[in-house]
């Protein structure tokens, strides 16, 4: 049989930054897509046969990536914004968790994935704890492949029987992972696929911990664990007692860990793990501690960003990256980080990397995504340069992380397919899940 002739589609005279150290940014330039894959980047691409993506005045950028988003809650939006941690976790853990039917958590994880996409996000991981069921895992599944969207799917814990489960618990990770793994979620390569959502030595037992993480290497996937969330979770040392049985890796992923020590934090870097950080949620969450974006950069960790929960925060990473800028530079310029003579100055470049470049190497996707390197896969977002708040543009990368927000992004790519057009996500998926979405926020709040 003769070779099949690839799909190409040609994105022309944008303003182009990779997000590739080696390839930087340039006027003018083109984005050839083959299939699924960045074919070549540069000025006047052939185009011929191609579908053509006028990006003159925009700003070309490869799609940001995600690296924790408690996706189920977003039918639940803005619930928790006058609570602190403790409370959140009552509200959304112990009263309506165990209320949370398959149809919700699909619901909630289709409206957060659409935002997603509409704000230029192309990857990312859903933290699912709400596994109240297998239907309820595989209806998040299902949300996220119907989303068109990039996902890394986090299998958590039930909410039922709650304490159980993250009090100090004995019970070892629901086994339906290993059904989702085998039947539902196999491939690596595909468009959404697995990880664990662990409780680690914080809400489990080390014999638990060491279980847990036993499986999910025998399954092939990467584990993330919330750490030093908060004060009190920040003096179990979880990090510390996990480096002393000898289980920590490259292979994990921590959230958070804005209380977690110094000496952790070198173990974090010198096990080749990564750090998934919320600045917006963090900085402002009563409970949760400062983003430690100044001890992820003095030890050199790789780390991402991350939006959290909806119930809180913005489903944006262009907030995320605003609230990280200032909060870090506020801290250096104050003398409130104990390694600030040994840091340089945070600029946007090194922001920008955070919401792309970093967040794929957190997630363990650094081949794949995070930038418009040629032979990754086609993720790709373009931003209207032209909009008010961002003409006439001196710098992009400034431009994007400083003002940017997901009503300037016009077009969406991912995987080569476009997801958002003209301003608007493609098809009537988001109109559906208008209807879903309010049905379940009537459900689950009783309104």
């Amino acid at each position: 049989m003769p070779d099949r002739t690839p799909r190409r589609t040609v994105i022309t005279n944008g303003h182009v930054v990779t997000g590739d150290p080696a390839l930087g940014t340039a006027a003018g330039c083109d984005v050839l897509i083959e299939d699924n894959l960045i074919a070549r980047v540069g000025p006047d691409l052939d185009h011929d046969g191609a579908e053509v993506l006028d990006a003159t005045d925009m700003i070309v950028l490869p799609g940001l990536v995600d690296t924790h988003k408690h996706t189920w809650q977003s039918a639940v939006r803005h619930r928790c914004t006058e609570l602190d941690l403790r409370a959140y976790f009552g509200e959304m853990f112990g009263r309506l968790g165990p209320r949370y039917r398959p149809e919700d958590v699909y619901a909630g994880t289709l409206l957060g994935a659409l935002s997603a996409l509409d704000a230029g996000t192309t990857t990312l991981m859903d933290w699912s704890h709400v596994q109240n069921s297998p239907e309820h895992s595989d209806h998040a599944i299902a949300a996220l492949r119907d989303a068109g969207i990039r996902a890394v799917f986090g299998h958590g814990w039930p909410l039922v029987d709650l304490p159980a489960w993250i009090a100090d618990s004995s019970r070892p990770h629901t086994d339906d992972v290993r059904r989702i793994r085998r039947e539902l979620l196999a491939d690596d390569g595909a468009l959404v696929t697995l990880q664990l959502a662990g409780r680690g030595p914080e809400l489990s037992t080390m014999d638990v911990t060491a279980q847990d993480l036993a499986m999910a290497r025998d399954l092939g996937i990467r584990t993330s664990i919330h750490m030093g969330c908060g004060p009190e979770h920040g003096a179990v040392a979880a990090i510390a007692r996990m480096h002393r049985a000898g289980l920590l890796g490259p292979d994990l992923n921590f959230v958070h860990c804005s209380e977690s020590s110094d000496e952790e934090f070198a173990m974090i870097a010198g096990c080749g793990a990564s750090v998934s950080l919320a600045p917006q949620h963090e900085q402002s969450f009563p409970g949760i501690g400062h983003t430690p974006l100044d001890r992820v950069r003095a030890f050199g960790i790789d780390a991402g960003l991350s939006s959290d929960t909806e119930t809180f925060g913005a489903a944006d990473l262009f907030t995320q990256l605003r609230v990280g800028l200032a909060a870090h530079r506020s801290q250096l310029a104050e003398g409130r980080s104990r390694f600030a003579d040994r840091l340089a100055p945070f600029g946007v470049h090194e922001a920008f990397a955070l919401a792309t470049r970093g967040g794929a190497d957190a997630l363990g996707l650094g081949g794949q995504v995070g930038s418009l390197t040629p032979g990754k896969r086609a993720d790709v977002v373009l931003v209207r340069a032209t909009d008010a708040n961002l003409f006439p543009v001196t710098d992009p990368v400034a431009a994007l992380v400083s003002s940017a927000h997901p009503g300037n992004v016009d077009t969406v790519l991912v995987d080569g397919v476009v997801r958002k057009r003209a301003g608007r996500l493609v098809g009537d998926v988001l109109d559906r899940v208008r209807a879903l979405a309010l049905a379940s926020h009537h459900h689950l709040l009783g309104a």
